[in-house]
């Protein structure tokens, strides 16, 4: 079974590090040096992790991390955002993506989210769309091989 558990500011390079492993396929397809994750440096986890809006879980199944999902949510009406997401390398295409987002929603709610992915990743768009998120029309194109696109719940 998989569960959500939170990730605390000691574990800041641990879950860099898996991030940058989980991103590193994306950076090398799109070069999207100012938006992947993998490109982020550690004091930006760091910062993340001490936002009191933030709850940065990893997702774990069967006691391994395979894993994490930052829940921006400031309780106050505003939409909560999924950003970022991630599974490891190895353990892709099992369900742990869609098991961590309802999971999310469980503890969060299951309504008012946003979140961002690229357009041209149609297994992260089919997943979303799959969840019950919509496009708004909401785009930004990073280069001329991706583009994000806003999705809403």
């Amino acid at each position: 079974m998989l569960k959500l558990v939170q990730i605390g500011m000691d574990e800041a390079e641990t879950v860099w590090q898996m991030q940058k492993s989980a991103f590193a396929e994306l950076y090398e397809r799109y070069h999207d040096t100012e938006t992947n994750p993998a490109c982020e440096p550690l004091e930006k986890t760091e910062q993340r992790l001490g936002m009191p809006e933030t709850h940065f879980y990893y997702i774990v199944s069967e006691d391994e991390k395979v894993g994490a999902i930052r829940v921006y949510d400031a309780n106050d009406g505003t939409p909560k955002r999924i950003s970022p997401l991630f599974i490891a390398p190895a353990h892709r295409k099992m369900g742990y993506a869609s098991d961590a987002i309802r999971e999310a929603e469980k503890i969060h709610g299951a309504d008012n989210w946003e979140l961002m992915t690229i357009l041209e990743e149609a297994g992260n768009c089919h997943l979303y769309e799959k969840m019950g998120y919509h496009q708004t029309g909401f785009v930004i194109v990073i280069n001329d091989k991706m583009t994000l696109v806003q999705y809403k719940k």
